[in-house]
């Protein structure tokens, strides 16, 4: 079997949400001798693509989704585990992340958490309901280098305005980029509290976020 159908079948595996085969095929791959960073970036990394965009467009759930993630981490575990240290996976950079106070609803952002982990990012995911203050404190903690709120509610997402200045407030504005997302949240709303990006999609968010980790 060549380099294309190991690929081929990892990505296979996220698609079919297959925990068991996805760490399978890892194990597998590694003794035929395929090059741990090739089956991640161009197996099962395409895989969570792929089911991504399915998510987006409504083909594929949430349950899916999410056990498609669990199964992409778990291969990506045994794979990095075969690394020489020099070689592991860079983390593209710290993201603190949580659900605006007042605000209850943290399916999405959670959905954006487990891909941004699986694609390379250590993520602080602080949950739902969370204090404007917490996003601060967290985001000094770890010297966090994105901080993304979700709002689903008009009387929450003045909350994703008050981050904005707050962060300003504590002097750490300039070095972190700032992401919104939630039901009410839109690229004109960014724009005008000053956030550096908007996604509609979990899938959007971390193709955005790639992008300003490379910048």
């Amino acid at each position: 079997m060549d380099k294309a159908e190991w690929f081929e079948k990892a990505a296979q595996s996220i698609l079919d949400a297959d925990q068991t085969k996805a760490v399978e095929i890892a194990k597998e791959s590694l003794e035929a001798g395929i090059e741990p960073l090739e089956m991640i970036n161009n197996g099962f990394s395409e895989g969570i693509v792929r089911i991504g965009d399915q998510f987006d467009r409504g083909e594929v759930f949430l349950p899916e989704l999410i056990i498609a993630s669990e199964a992409m981490v778990a291969a990506v575990a045994v794979l990095e585990a075969a690394l020489p240290t020099d070689k592991h996976k860079e983390v593209l950079g710290k993201v603190v992340i949580g659900t605006i106070e007042g605000d209850v609803h943290d399916i999405g952002k959670g959905i954006v958490a487990t891909m941004l982990r699986v694609y390379g990012f250590e993520v602080f995911d602080l949950g739902r309901d969370v204090p404007i203050s917490k996003f601060v404190e967290k985001a000094k903690e770890v010297d966090a280098d994105f901080v993304g709120s979700s709002a689903l509610m008009t009387t929450t997402q003045v909350g994703q305005k008050a981050l904005e200045q707050a962060l300003k407030d504590a002097g750490i504005r300039e070095k972190i980029r700032t992401m919104v997302g939630g039901a009410v949240s839109t690229q004109h709303w960014a724009d005008k509290i000053g956030a550096d990006m908007y996604a509609e999609t979990a899938t959007e968010a971390v193709m955005k976020l790639k992008e300003l980790a490379g910048e």
